[in-house]
């Protein structure tokens, strides 16, 4: 199996090829705002390595959101060509998984706390969701308005990780014992690969045609939580 990874949904352009769940290429800039140029020369590269090594690409993996407008646009257009390009699957990866994986990539086996990956918003609002070290979701993706009080059925119950470029400015406001905070966590295309085989394994595949990312400006407070994990 042969995946091509995107992640642009924030100031990090990142791209990654993985072959039978192994990363055998990967590439990421962190200037920001510059999606675009970056990109296509990530492709290019990555492509040249699969002709390389004599491999066909078997899927495409995009990080869907929630995340930048401009920045989830750039990647799923992409991921899109590449998929009608190549006649493959379009595979689409919650962002805030992706952040998760970074996490648990150095969380002892023994520790099992909530994972609460955050993108930043305007003022003191982020896009959230709480996970068990599993991945399995507690919490839908939802607009939260920090304050002193949020998270807090959460934070009675046991240790909650909070991290992401959302999550450097709830430090403050944030100061339960069972808050902890990792602000440098940045979603990546190799933190896809688990992910993406996990959903073309099971089939379970975006519609080319129609998908669209979640968009940071299309999460609203007053948007039921049944929806936003649609």
């Amino acid at each position: 199996m042969t995946i091509l990874h995107i992640e642009t949904s924030t100031s990090v352009c990142s791209f990654a090829l993985s072959h039978n769940g192994e990363c055998i290429f990967d590439i990421s800039n962190y200037e920001g705002a510059n999606h675009a140029a970056k990109l296509s020369l990530f492709v290019e590269q990555a492509l040249n390595k699969m002709k390389e090594l004599n491999l066909t690409p078997d899927a495409v993996a995009v990080s869907g959101g929630p995340g930048s407008y401009t920045g989830l646009r750039i990647g799923v257009s992409t991921a899109k060509g590449l998929c009608y390009g190549y006649n493959i699957p379009l595979i689409a990866v919650s962002t805030l998984e992706v952040m998760c994986v970074e996490v648990l990539k150095h969380l002892p086996d023994a520790e099992k706390p909530v994972l609460c990956p955050m993108i930043d918003a305007r003022r003191m609002e982020v896009y959230t969701a709480a996970y068990d070290t599993e991945l399995k979701i507690i919490n839908e993706i939802t607009p939260e308005i920090v304050t002193e009080n949020s998270f807090i059925e959460l934070l009675e119950k046991q240790p909650v990780i909070f991290f992401g470029n959302g999550s450097e400015k709830c430090m403050q406001v944030l100061t339960h014992p069972n808050a902890h905070f990792i602000p440098e966590i940045v979603p990546l295309a190799k933190n896809m690969i688990r992910l993406a085989e996990e959903k073309f394994n099971a089939g379970d595949f975006a519609d080319v045609a129609y998908y669209e990312p979640f968009y940071l400006k299309e999460f609203q407070a007053t948007t039921p939580k049944s929806l936003l994990g649609q």
